[in-house]
């Protein structure tokens, strides 16, 4: 593509718009999604077990593309032990289907229908072509997380990752290539929102990851086009730490879950609730963990937390934190975010003496940061976890186990990790579903995410010779004259 069909990428790392990303217009989505839908019928009539090979070689193409791959996705995000946690992070996930899919997609035996004299044959129908569209804090991950259960049914997918993440591309393209069956149906558009558009009016069904104001739009071009959509978006996590709960471990595990991926996670802890009574303790053990990690600004492979992705995100946290600590909140650890070389980092944050009002508290900030606040009540705890628009995921903490499940069982979450944060970024064969404004449509972890790519057709064979009792009655010869 020439320069007028491209445009500038901005580097996490220096600020500099260092990389021009091709920009397919409507006609060029057009013209991919035609050769993807016209390559599907061949794929979809393998057998799964052929079309599993295929995804097994891409294990193997990954690795002998992983040093680019981690380099590229590194380029593009500004962290690089995140970059290969993602590389291994999909092939773990062809893995898991490799493993689940034959029992999973196995034939139903025809079975006799309750009518008499019909026999009932279900068969599966996968989408033709499936539409992603995915994130920019997970480029590769989340944009096949959906991509390979798709293929696995059946379909052809085309994705389009974030606009502020594309430099992957042209390497894992180039990865795809290494398996020349899989290539003809995963195809890689890149380009803004006019991109994504064109992608879902020439998909048969969408799966989209990311913020609930772009996802409302998804869901209504979706709605125009007819075509079901499922959509995971933002989150707002609480944790809920009781009385009893290990001080240590909690913080530890918190610590890691608010700010692994420097908090840019849709599964980030981004609130906490602690019992009064340990209040103090647990914040100073949460503050002794937070304050032993560093961001990586001088050397990308040196400390743990990276740069701001996204250029638009850092305003919104610069707004969350600036408006806490002038309304009375305090940083215990952190507390600012700093520029260095044109980029900007989130310095690891532990807020106290926050308010349930309070932006940082209700909007999603999606960085380092975790405002904690005291609870009297476990009722309390509950009530504050609950006010919130966002249902994705949560967590509890308690030695007993089942006052941990009472308390999850009243969360409106999709998702509650116990004795334990972030969960579902590590465990994906456990199935849920967004609540609230946090998503809609079928899970995509578990069994059931390969029932969001395929429907059901049934054959009613009628197999006995005699007439069915619900006819018209038989015509005598006198009425045929």
């Amino acid at each position: 593509m020439t320069d007028a069909s491209s445009l500038p990428t901005r580097n996490p790392r220096s600020g500099a718009s260092d990389y021009l990303m091709p920009v397919y217009n409507a006609a060029q989505v057009a013209d991919v999604a035609n050769a993807l839908r016209q390559a599907q019928t061949d794929w979809a009539a393998l057998s799964l077990q052929q079309r599993l090979a295929a995804l097994a070689e891409l294990i193997d193409a990954i690795d002998a593309d992983r040093d680019a791959l981690v380099q590229a996705l590194s380029q593009d995000t500004g962290r690089q032990q995140e970059s290969a946690m993602e590389v291994n992070g999909v092939q773990n996930t062809l893995r898991r289907w490799l493993a689940t899919a034959p029992a999973l997609m196995s034939h139903e035996a025809p079975r006799r229908s309750q009518v008499p004299s019909i026999l009932i044959e279900q068969h599966r129908r996968p989408y033709v072509l499936a539409g992603v569209i995915s994130p920019w804090n997970f480029p590769l991950m989340l944009s096949m997380i959906d991509a390979i259960p798709a293929l696995a049914v059946g379909c052809a997918v085309m994705v389009k990752p974030s606009e502020a993440t594309p430099r992957f591309v042209p390497v894992f393209q180039k990865t795809i290539a290494r398996v020349p069956a899989l290539s003809k149906v995963l195809g890689f558009v890149t380009g803004p929102g006019q991109t994504g558009e064109a992608l879902i009016r020439n998909s048969d069904l969408i799966c989209f990851t990311g913020s609930v104001r772009t996802g409302r739009r998804v869901c209504e071009l979706a709605a125009q086009c007819f075509i079901p959509a499922h959509l995971e978006l933002g989150g707002k996590d609480p944790a809920i730490v009781c009385a009893d709960a290990d001080i240590a471990q909690a913080a530890r595990a918190l610590a890691w879950g608010s700010m692994v991926n420097a908090g840019q996670s849709c599964q980030s802890i981004e609130r906490c609730y602690v019992h009064r009574s340990i209040f103090a303790p647990f914040v100073a053990a949460l503050q002794l963990e937070v304050s032993g990690l560093k961001s990586n600004f001088l050397e990308i492979d040196q400390g743990q937390i990276g740069p701001i992705i996204a250029g638009v995100q850092a305003p919104i946290v610069q707004r969350h934190l600036s408006q806490a600590l002038s309304q009375g909140a305090k940083a215990v650890v952190g507390g600012q975010v700093r520029e260095h070389h044109g980029g900007l980092w989130c310095e690891p944050t532990v807020l106290v003496d926050v308010t349930p009002e309070m932006a940082i508290m209700t909007e999603e900030t999606f960085a380092a940061i975790l405002p904690v606040m005291p609870f009297e009540t476990e009722e309390e705890a509950v009530q504050l976890a609950n006010s919130s628009i966002f249902g994705l995921s949560a967590c509890v903490f308690s030695r007993d186990i089942e006052r941990a499940k009472n308390i999850a069982a009243q969360l409106h979450a999709g998702a509650v990790s116990i004795n334990d944060a972030s969960l579902t970024a590590i465990v994906h064969d456990a199935a849920k579903q967004s609540f609230k404004a946090s998503g809609l449509g079928g899970s995509r972890m578990g069994a059931p995410s390969l029932q969001r790519f395929y429907r059901q057709q049934a054959f009613m064979i009628k197999d006995g010779g005699a007439d069915s009792p619900w006819w018209y009655p038989k015509a005598t010869d006198s009425q045929i004259t």
